[in-house]
């Protein structure tokens, strides 16, 4: 007789798929660590390649034109004041003010505009579309047809002209109770009209000779820049700098919500109130020694946000402001062409093509 097989038993099936593993908390915030300090040294490289664009333009725009009957030797030490005669003149007073007041007014005009693009969550809301740089430039007119021996008088009336905008602007744009971006945009570029009638209202008052003056000024140029008004720069991105440093975080707890901001501990109103004065100041400053060099303020912002991202990129938009407008002052003393012209005609002619690209595209994402 045969023996009978039990056949194996087989495990039972389960009712339903098995429950996914739950993620692992460490590793995840091991790997967020690590981004971000990836993020970081991305940050900190950039930075220093930006550095060294930047010492190879000052070096090129204080060489370049005018030193041809100079000796290599004077150069250095012209650069310092060391020198007298047409190497002084040359190099110390006018190629080296004119370099450095490019580099500090672009760093100037880079920082506020990422100020305005981040607390108004807007690429467009920048002091120079939204009419603060008119301002500026409107109270800088006023001083410089009528009162031109006024100590500080062109940049006291180019912060007062761009804080009574910034006033304006804020208080028009206002619907229910908050500030309507789409309509701020709209309501700063009819001031900065508004602004622009002033200054051709000033030019009907004025004598020829004044008029000439100015006109070059207001198109933005960095010719006839002198040692007063680079401290002038100097100082004034000094104080802005260090005042917007503190503001980076509030400003980012901002981008997810005013009320989960506030309940992270920032104090909503006061960090836009000094996030809106410092733009506006950093802007009237700059604009009141080299004049409106337009665009600069709405394109380096948005480059460092694509190079580091929307946290890392306020400390970045002020040296690609300065590369901007150093780089375009080299190339309007120096390009083949098309020199000499004032730098703000070439930052006008790069700037606005990506103004135009910029409002069709929020348009397409507007009706999409």
């Amino acid at each position: 007789m045969t023996g009978i097989r039990v056949p194996a038993q087989t495990p039972a099936p389960t009712a339903g798929p098995a429950p996914a593993q739950q993620p692992d908390v460490a590793v995840t915030a091991a790997r967020l660590r690590a981004a971000r300090r990836a993020a970081t040294r991305r940050a900190a490289l950039l930075a220093c390649v930006l550095v060294l664009v930047l010492a190879a333009l000052l070096v090129a725009s204080v060489l370049l034109g005018g030193t041809r009957n100079i000796p290599a030797g004077d150069v250095l030490p012209a650069a310092f004041g060391l020198r007298t005669g047409l190497a002084d003149y040359v190099i110390h007073r006018i190629r080296l003010p004119r370099a450095l007041a490019a580099l500090l007014a672009g760093a100037l005009f880079g920082l506020s505009g990422a100020l305005y693009q981040r607390l108004i969550r807007n690429p467009l809301a920048t002091p120079d579309i939204v009419g603060i740089s008119a301002g500026a430039g409107a109270g800088a007119v006023t001083v410089l047809l009528f009162a031109p021996a006024v100590p500080f008088g062109v940049e006291g009336a180019a912060l007062a002209g761009s804080f009574l905008l910034v006033g304006i602007v804020l208080a028009l744009s206002r619907r229910g109770g908050r500030v309507d971006t789409f309509r701020l945009v709209l309501i700063g570029i009819g001031m900065a009209a508004v602004c622009t009638a002033y200054v051709n209202y000033l030019f009907s008052l004025a004598g020829q000779h004044s008029i000439a003056q100015v006109t070059r000024w207001l198109v933005g140029s960095v010719s006839g820049a002198t040692w007063d008004g680079v401290t002038t720069l100097a100082v004034a991105f000094l104080v802005c700098a260090l005042a917007a440093a503190p503001l980076g975080r509030a400003l980012g707890a901002m981008s997810l919500g005013d009320q989960l901001a506030a309940g992270l501990g920032t104090r909503v109103g006061r960090a836009r109130t000094a996030a809106l004065l410092l733009g506006a100041a950093a802007a009237a400053l700059a604009t009141s020694v080299t004049g409106p060099i337009g665009f600069v303020s709405l394109v380096s912002g948005p480059i460092a946000v694509r190079l580091v991202g929307a946290d890392r990129s306020l400390p970045l938009a002020a040296p690609i402001g300065a590369v901007m407008v150093l780089g375009a002052d080299v190339l309007a003393q120096h390009g083949p062409l098309i020199s000499p012209v004032p730098t703000g005609v070439l930052t006008a002619l790069l700037g606005a093509p990506y103004f135009v690209w910029l409002i069709l595209r929020r348009g397409q994402g507007a009706t999409s």
